[in-house]
């Protein structure tokens, strides 16, 4: 065995040639794909490429025709949603999607409705001490908040279930171009505190700026993959998605 196989991280999600197709319409071709522990993993696409397909096929929303996805090791391409999440999957979806009329504690307590309330001490604690705001406002109604802390709210709503791998969809979309990079930062923030993420977004720049890696879809299929600091100096994705 190399070097390094013995030092590289083992892999919490992979997809293993995965095709998936609705109906006739063949989505994802043949896709492959690694998330070890610890990493920022990057999926950029633009509109139609693909990215939703990945992120429905992952949480089981969807199954492949042909292909696996494995969650630590284990095959988990026919099993339910609610098997992955107990596995150590959480999403943090488009548009945030909080209890609006709930308050920000009762938003966390969703986060872990799998697990029983007496365990979660720890994990209030957790979320609270990478979001300090959230305690201060636990009492005000999610709805009410702003864009920036709606995210923090749904980040930490994820966190609440106590997930190896946390998978983020377009967690730049609707916030405004001030918030985007704080909201980055509180992804950076989230992984340093040692949970491995999937980001899902079109915002090529911020995404790879914050990643280990990152893979590219174009109409269902990986284009490129590689070191996020390599993908930013490629010229295909400059040209393609910076704008430059």
């Amino acid at each position: 065995m190399s070097a390094s196989a013995l030092t590289e991280p083992a892999s919490l999600l992979q997809l293993e040639g995965i095709n998936t197709y609705y109906g006739q319409i063949h989505i994802l071709q043949d896709s492959n794909l690694v998330v070890r522990q610890g990493e920022l993993v990057c999926l950029l696409g633009g509109n139609a490429s693909g990215k939703s397909t990945t992120l429905k096929t992952i949480l089981g929303l969807v199954r492949p025709r042909t292909g696996r996805v494995l969650l630590n090791g284990e095959d988990v391409t026919r099993m339910a949603t609610a098997h992955r999440i107990r596995r150590g999957l959480a999403i943090v979806p488009e548009n945030r999607r909080l209890f609006g009329p709930m308050t920000v504690l009762q938003n966390l307590e969703m986060g872990a409705y799998l697990r029983r309330r007496a365990d979660l001490k720890d994990e209030f604690e957790r979320v609270y001490s990478l979001f300090p705001l959230l305690y201060e406002r636990r009492s005000q109604l999610a709805g009410t908040l702003s864009g920036g802390e709606q995210q923090m709210v749904a980040m930490g709503r994820a966190l609440m279930s106590k997930p190896k791998l946390l998978l983020m969809d377009e967690p730049s979309m609707g916030l405004a171009p001030i918030l985007v990079e704080r909201s980055f930062e509180i992804i950076q923030q989230v992984n340093d505190s040692g949970v491995a993420m999937l980001v899902v977004e079109q915002n090529a720049n911020v995404s790879l700026s914050i990643a280990d890696r990152g893979y590219v879809l174009s109409t269902g299929r990986i284009v490129l993959e590689g070191k996020a600091a390599d993908l930013l100096e490629n010229e295909d994705l400059r040209k393609a998605y910076l704008g430059r």
